[in-house]
């Protein structure tokens, strides 16, 4: 599915923390999917592991606290939607059971400003009654199903682009992430974890091949010449390639694009 492309990131979080991706977890040993020969492990399986790795300081990498309104700009909101997503996954991380239901309240007013709220409410009322017993294997398990719940609805209501822009706001604020964990404490193998070429192509297509109505959008515009600029520094010719000031430069640009998503929600 086309949401689980974000998951990609939450696997390198948690490999940054500690060897190798190579020495550390074998993606042959999870369920998983294929988009575009991008092989995509089941959601679940990678927390397993996340758990197993590192003790980053993960409330540190939590977004602002802010509830979000719904707004008549849809594709503004599916991209939101993929960010305080990608924060639900770190605020889990973090066990903030608080933070957790604040998100599970968030993706519930989000989706139903995207016409999918019937998909979500079993989800977001168990997200926030598994987060309030501290039962995070439980909450993990609700925000997968979430995920596909949306994905779900949305190819049923012919909304397919609305879907790759909810992954594609879950993937630069997963960047946003994973680049401020690496620059905190840089070394090349975790600075390899970045180099992501066929994710950026994946995202650049579907950019590409969105109606012209979703590629005129001011939003939508400014994200395509972000990630143009963000292809080059991710597609070295060699990962080793990818320096401090390539994560610096990286994570600033991630930064700025999840900012003016969450301003145009204002």
């Amino acid at each position: 599915m086309i949401l689980r492309l974000l998951f990609v990131l939450f696997l390198c979080l948690g490999t940054a923390l500690g060897q190798k991706p190579d020495k550390t977890i074998d993606l042959g040993q999870f369920p998983a999917e294929t988009v575009d020969n991008v092989v995509i492990p089941v959601p679940s399986e990678i927390f397993t592991v996340l758990d197993k790795l590192g003790n980053p300081n993960w409330r540190g990498e939590l977004g602002p606290e802010e509830n979000y309104p719904a707004s008549p700009n849809r594709a503004q909101v599916a991209l939101l939607l993929g960010t305080v997503i990608a924060d639900g996954f770190v605020a889990v991380e973090a066990e903030d059971s608080e933070r957790v239901k604040k998100i599970g309240r968030n993706v519930l007013t989000l989706a139903e400003a995207i016409n999918v709220r019937k998909s979500v409410v079993a989800r977001s009322n168990s997200i926030i009654e598994k987060a309030d017993a501290r039962e995070w294997n439980a909450v993990r398990r609700e925000f997968d199903g979430a995920l596909q719940d949306v994905n779900q609805a949305m190819l049923e209501l012919n909304d397919a682009q609305l879907a790759q822009l909810v992954s594609l706001g879950g993937w630069l604020r997963g960047t946003e992430v994973l680049t401020s964990i690496v620059k905190d404490k840089y070394s090349r193998d975790r600075a390899e974890l970045l180099y992501q070429p066929m994710l950026v192509d994946y995202f650049n297509r579907q950019l590409d091949q969105m109606s012209p109505r979703l590629r005129r959008q001011q939003l939508v515009g400014e994200i395509r010449k972000s990630l143009g600029r963000i292809g080059p520094l991710i597609k070295k010719s060699r990962p080793s390639e990818i320096s401090e000031e390539t994560v610096t430069e990286i994570n600033a640009l991630a930064t700025q694009m999840v900012e003016l998503i969450r301003a145009k929600a204002g």
